[in-house]
């Protein structure tokens, strides 16, 4: 027993070591600008464009039931009209830019994960070895850059569809008065909180692109070995976001405090 939790652990770090040379490999071609760019923007149209019906049905939906809820509580102290701030704060910091990376990684994790672990088992990668052209730059980069791009954007269209939902539902079916509620999700909703679930959606892509690559690029033998790839970057990429969604918080807080 205790043999197999040293060689469980030994293969945890090893898996680890190789994520994180996989991760600086990608940013230092990035900043190299050694990008394939036709290979960039169609990922961009399959990760930003083919990804909104998803994005907006999770943003709706949420702040409609956010909105729906926090009125029930707050009108047990008649405070009606700040339902509206709290949807808003809410959707800008917190659930616009989980959720849709959640959502992102559902769809595109395992997308790029069985891409590149197909193409790893029918020795397709090894092939661009033998042709002089380094896998990162060619298959890693493009999607990284991709996901940094859409996902913010995404992230934005999210925030915007769920705030107009819960207004929607707070004015029209709860009967909250409208000027009030706008005034007070104006006066409630600092720069801060935007900038916090933009920061947040720029590191979520980057999570579930180098989560997504690295499970592909070392996934293991035959089908099995792909299907498990493409399961266990849906999985990992999840727990990382959610984990990561907690310290981001309390560090940009205090940082954007500061400034």
């Amino acid at each position: 027993m205790k043999f197999q939790g040293t060689l469980s652990l030994a293969k945890g770090l090893e898996g680890l070591g190789r994520l994180t040379m996989l991760a600086w490999d990608a940013f230092a071609s990035l900043l190299t600008l050694r990008v394939a760019w036709r290979d960039f923007l169609y990922q961009v149209y399959f990760v930003g464009v083919k990804s909104q019906s998803v994005v907006l049905i999770t943003g709706a939906f949420t702040g409609m039931v956010l909105g729906a809820q926090t009125f029930f509580q707050f009108h047990k102290v008649k405070m009606d009209t700040a339902t509206l701030a709290v949807v808003s704060v809410s959707m800008c910091s917190e659930l616009g830019p989980v959720l849709t990376g959640l959502m992102v990684a559902g769809r595109v994790g395992a997308a790029i994960a069985a891409e590149l672990g197909t193409m790893r088992v029918t020795e397709q990668i090894d092939a661009l070895r033998t042709l002089a052209t380094h896998p990162v730059d060619y298959l890693v980069v493009p999607r990284l850059l991709s996901l940094h791009v859409a996902l913010p954007l995404l992230t934005a269209e999210s925030i915007a569809i769920g705030i107009g939902a819960g207004y929607i539902v707070g004015v029209y079916l709860l009967g909250i008065d409208p000027s009030y509620s706008w005034h007070n999700m104006v006066r409630y909703t600092d720069v801060a909180d935007v900038l916090m679930g933009m920061i947040k959606a720029l590191i979520f892509g980057g999570i579930v692109a180098i989560v997504g690559c690295y499970k592909g690029l070392y996934c293991g033998e035959g089908a099995e070995g792909v299907g498990r790839a493409t399961t266990e970057a849906v999985v990992y990429s999840s727990i990382t976001i959610l984990i990561s969604n907690f310290f981001l918080t309390l560090g940009l807080s205090q940082l954007l405090e500061m400034l």
